[in-house]
């Protein structure tokens, strides 16, 4: 099933385990209650919670151990009377779990709003419904002093980048998220981690299945969603990505392209089922092109049962493959999945080198890491 080189394994090898060991330890700590901290995300399609544990000296070292990673749809987007009420009582159900199941104070549990919803809300004209959920997330919590920060895109991309790359890489490496609701991210200009050249769209994967959705009509088969899906991908998502690509200056200035966010790890989880246990992978264009017409044409084969089935590697253990990608499936079905790759290809497909081939990137903790950087942010400032 895999068809990556001694080289391209090799070079992959080295981008994890260079220097800071890629933020998350690899040699597991020794649980200790007094050292664990989580986020809680509000993003465009539901909540996140990330609960970490941080090493000793964690704010120069940067290892932490990811003790939990959990979401819980509830499409704060659509910015309905249910979305809104599922997403308020979504995250307080992750709080009450960060605080009475693993005991961490309320001080060491960190709220925000992700860039991805801020970008929607002013798009629709919404804004007040973040206002609104962060007073009532006070209330329901009975902590009216309670931050509930809105992330904008700079800073989100900047705490990906210095949580997700490791330092051996860093000024060599576009780093780019791709959420529900935007895309974000960029690369560090002239070895400064406070100069970042912004990488931004305003379509995500949801947003991309939003606007497909709308398309479709009274047809919800999948080949019309497909033919909807690619003459919404051709539309303003590829004149947005054309230019954004352009002007980043990316290409010339990196070797390296890494893409966090749901769908990579969904891609890396459903198409590397070898590498379950890694937490990057590398992908080619054809690859993805590949594993996109199989979304389309032949999903059944990407089923937990047959991914599991089919492994030709008797080494993995079949238990974790069948369960990470089950994770999967409650987060993403066959068109968000179709929608989220799709985006993803037009991305790739922007710097694909004639001249000069670039290495990409599958990251699948994203999202720890960027809380982790949010959470050594936070201990330095207090």
């Amino acid at each position: 099933m895999l068809s990556i080189s001694l080289k391209t394994t090799l070079f992959f090898t080295i981008f994890i385990c260079a220097s800071s060991i890629f933020a998350q330890t690899k040699v597991p700590l020794k649980l200790n209650k007094q050292n664990l901290y989580a986020g809680i995300e509000v993003g465009a399609k539901g909540v996140k919670m990330s609960i970490i544990q941080m090493g000793k000296n964690a704010t120069t070292t940067g290892l932490f151990n990811a003790i939990k990673d959990t979401s819980v749809n509830t499409d704060f987007i659509s910015f309905t009377p249910s979305t809104f009420t599922a997403t308020v009582e979504g995250l307080k159900g992750l709080y009450n779990t960060a605080l009475l199941d693993y005991s961490i104070s309320a001080n060491r549990i960190y709220t925000v709003v992700s860039s991805g919803v801020k970008g929607q809300a002013e798009v629709y004209g919404k804004q007040k419904d973040i206002q609104n959920l962060a007073d009532t997330i006070r209330a329901k919590l009975h902590e009216p002093d309670r931050q509930m920060p809105v992330i904008d895109a700079m800073q989100e991309a900047i705490l990906s980048h210095i949580g997700i790359v490791p330092e051996a890489r860093r000024y060599s490496t576009f780093l780019i998220d791709i959420g529900s609701g935007n895309t974000k991210g960029g690369y560090f200009k002239n070895g400064n981690t406070k100069e970042l050249k912004l990488f931004t769209l305003n379509w995500g994967t949801q947003t991309i299945a939003n606007a497909t959705e709308k398309r479709t009509e009274d047809d919800n088969g999948i080949a019309n969603y497909k033919k909807q899906l690619y003459r919404v991908l051709v539309g303003d998502p590829d004149r947005e990505i054309t230019f954004a690509v352009n002007e980043s200056g990316a290409y010339n200035m990196n070797d390296n392209f890494a893409f966090s966010g749901g769908i990579a790890w969904s891609v890396a989880t459903l198409l590397y089922p070898e590498l379950v246990e890694n937490s990057v992978v590398p992908i080619t264009f054809d690859e993805l092109s590949k594993f996109s017409d199989k979304l389309g044409n032949n999903f059944a084969a990407l089923s937990p049962e047959n991914l599991t089935r089919n492994l030709s590697n008797e080494v993995v253990d079949k238990n974790i493959v069948l369960a990470e990608s089950k994770k999967v499936y409650k987060v993403f079905n066959q068109k968000s999945l179709l929608a989220g790759t799709g985006l993803l290809l037009k991305i790739i497909r922007q710097f694909e080198g004639t001249q000069e081939k670039k290495k990409f990137f599958l990251v699948k903790n994203g999202q720890v890491g960027w809380i982790s950087a949010y959470v050594n942010q936070a201990i330095k400032e207090n």
